[in-house]
């Protein structure tokens, strides 16, 4: 496994989805699906459906790095994102975080279908992957959860530009393995 070869802007292409770099040009297919505040109602930008929070939001992801977008294939628009990025305080592990999908695809297979393209992404390169979870957010949680991950521990880490309190939740890719041997 090599994080050097390691590609975060790599295009995935599922059934239903492409993952795929995000670039300045997606600032409004990507602010479109996270126009619902329904999206944000969990999380601790509640108001990130506003376009006036959502536009510095986007940037930080361009200059960050290692964000992507989401595409439903047959509709033919940006559903959601996610990102790729190097956790602080486990520099030689991948996390993936920031991800949200329009209501639309909710409840359905769509984030089943996202996660396993981008994990078996990460687990080309890396043996585990982590996700950082606002303690506010549940909904997060219960999903990371279903695909095997565990609560590792909690720390105050600086994932986009300012120092948050994160619940820090390891997927190791045997975990992930059964995840995937259990649908099956």
């Amino acid at each position: 496994m090599s994080a050097v070869t390691f590609d975060p802007g790599a295009t995935l292409t599922g059934p239903h989805l492409t993952v795929r770099k995000l670039v300045p040009g997606d600032l409004d297919g990507l602010h479109a699906a996270a126009s619902d505040p329904e999206i944000w109602a969990g999380h601790p930008a509640k108001d990130r459906w506003k376009r006036e929070v959502f536009e510095p939001f986007f940037a930080t992801l361009i200059a960050l790095g290692g964000a992507v977008a989401v595409e439903d294939r047959e509709a033919g628009r940006i559903v959601g994102g996610s990102r790729f990025y190097v956790p602080p305080d486990q520099p030689g592990s991948i996390a993936i975080g920031f991800t949200f999908l329009d209501r639309s695809h909710w409840g359905g297979p769509a984030n089943f279908e996202l996660k396993t393209l981008m994990l078996t992404h990460a687990f080309r390169h890396f043996g585990e992957v982590w996700f950082h979870i606002a303690p506010s957010n549940i909904r997060s949680q219960k999903a990371t959860a279903k695909l095997g991950a565990v609560h590792a521990y909690d720390a105050r880490l600086d994932l986009s530009g300012q120092p948050t309190d994160w619940q820090c939740h390891r997927l190791a890719k045997a975990d992930w393995e059964k995840v995937l041997a259990a649908r099956d």
